[in-house]
Parts: structure tokens; C-alpha cells; sequence
């Protein structure tokens, strides 16, 4: 505590008056140069390499992105060819089968079942329930970048739960983002992207059902299913509606593939 400054100020002091200078090293003084150019070099480097990647992403992605077009083009041409002969064979199976009183009860018993699995397109009034996912925030740090997606919020149990409801509540047909829900339809998520009959739907998701407009709507309201998803816009910020339509039309269910048949009847 009694000397409190440190010798070397004082030789510092007496050399400057001797008229000494202090010099740093030359190799001292060169280390930190070429230090400084090896980064330069590797930053020129790192930018050099980033700048000649870009353009090859973006050509893959635009790559890939013209395929999943090729592809759901394919799929659209492919699904039309399939219902024309879906309905070219249910005209020959008419015309084959409605020749006498066997094969006209055939094609009711045929039709029941149709219309059980939920095979033919129907319409009729009934109530509309729309649930949206939240809007992604903006990233405002960096606006080059492509917009961020949201996070789903809605599940698939959420639909799930929703589609049972209405069944419950007296639904004759149900549908989901314009797919209609039969008897092996499944609802289930994948890499973040909802499926319905293994046909991606994204948001909103609209639930439409046919039935009584006052009675579905009465029995969805007081429903677990409501319940839920009320809460869940209240806490998350999720788009939730339910409103009627007088006229609502619903595709047909896709029908399984027939694997093996055998004829019946001792014929």
C-alpha cells in the first residue's frame, strides 16, 4: 500500500527525459501484416465460394420445383383418366346387370353400399367449420431471405376430433379440404403437412358436413371438439369458425382396389 506505483513508470519516465524512444519490433510489425492478409485472403475466399454457389441453389431449386409441378400434373391427368373409366365401367355394369329382376336387385344392393361407403357425390344444407393456422411472423432481419413458413399450430387430432363431433352430431357426409371422408379414410400429419386420404390439404382447413343445418350446428357447439378448439384459437391466435350453407356439394369417396373376387351362388 505505501508504494502503489509501479517502478516501471518511473524508468519510463527517466528514459523519456534521457531522450529514448521505444521501438517496436520489425518482426513484430510484419506478423501482424501478414496475419492480417491470410484474412483477407480468407474471407475473399469464403465469398467467392458463396457467391459462386448461389446461383447453382437456386438452379436446383427451381429444378426441383419443376418436378413436384411435373409430377401433380401427372397425378391430375392420371385421377381424371380414373374417374372417366371408373364411370365408363359403373354405365357397362348398369347396362350389363339391369336386363332382369336379378341383376336390377344386384345393382340395388350394389348402390346401398355405394352410398354407405360414401362412393357417390352427394349435396345438400349443412355447416361449415374452417380452422386456420397463425400467420408466420416477418423476419425483418434479413428481407433477401425467403419468408419463413408458420408452425402448424392445428394437429391432425384436431381434425380428427372435429369430423367425429360432426358425425356425432348427425353428419350424413363429411369432407375435409374437399376430400371426402369414407369409411378407410385416415387423417394424419406428415413432415408437417396434413393428409387426408393420403391427399395433402393445407390450411385453412374447411370441414364441410351435410345434414340437418340446426341440429349439427346444436350438437357441434356443446361438443369436447368445440370446446378444444376454442380454447386452442384463444391461446394460439387459430382461425375457428362454424357457419351454415343451404348447399353444400361433396365429392365422391375414392373407391379401394378390388384384389380378388369370386362368384357366388354355386354358379
Amino acid at each position: 500500500m505505501n508504494e502503489g506505483l509501479d517502478p516501471g513508470y518511473a524508468a519510463a519516465a527517466e528514459d523519456r527525459a534521457r531522450g529514448h524512444s521505444l521501438h517496436r519490433p520489425l518482426h513484430a510489425s510484419a506478423w501482424c501484416v501478414a496475419g492480417c492478409l491470410v484474412l483477407g485472403l480468407l474471407f475473399g475466399v469464403a465469398y467467392a465460394q458463396a457467391s459462386d454457389r448461389a446461383p447453382g441453389v437456386d438452379q436446383v431449386r427451381s429444378e426441383i420445383l419443376g418436378k413436384v409441378h411435373d409430377a401433380e400434373s401427372r397425378g391430375a391427368k392420371l385421377a381424371a383418366t380414373r374417374d372417366d373409366l371408373a364411370a365408363r365401367t359403373d354405365a357397362l355394369r348398369a347396362q350389363a346387370l339391369a336386363g332382369d329382376a336379378r341383376g336390377s336387385g344386384v345393382l340395388t344392393r350394389l348402390g346401398a353400399q355405394e352410398q354407405a361407403a360414401g362412393l357417390d357425390p352427394v349435396h345438400g344444407p349443412g355447416i361449415v367449420v374452417t380452422l386456420t393456422d397463425p400467420a408466420a411472423r416477418p423476419d425483418l432481419s434479413d428481407q433477401s431471405r425467403p419468408a419463413a413458413r408458420a408452425k402448424p399450430v392445428i394437429l391432425d387430432r384436431d381434425l380428427q376430433t372435429v369430423v367425429n363431433a360432426l358425425w356425432a352430431g348427425g353428419a350424413e357426409a363429411v369432407a375435409v379440404g374437399g376430400v371426402r371422408v369414407g369409411p378407410s379414410v385416415t387423417i394424419r400429419q406428415a413432415g408437417g403437412a396434413m393428409l387426408v386420404d393420403n391427399q395433402p390439404v393445407p390450411s385453412p382447413y374447411v370441414v364441410s358436413a351435410i345434414g340437418p343445418s340446426s341440429r349439427l350446428q346444436t350438437g357441434f357447439v356443446v361438443s369436447d371438439a368445440y370446446l378444444r378448439m376454442s380454447g386452442v384459437a384463444q391461446l394460439y391466435g387459430v382461425g375457428f369458425t362454424v357457419a351454415e350453407n343451404d348447399d353444400i356439394r361433396l365429392p365422391g369417396a375414392s373407391a379401394r382396389e378390388i384384389r380378388s373376387a369370386r362368384e357366388v351362388g354355386g354358379q
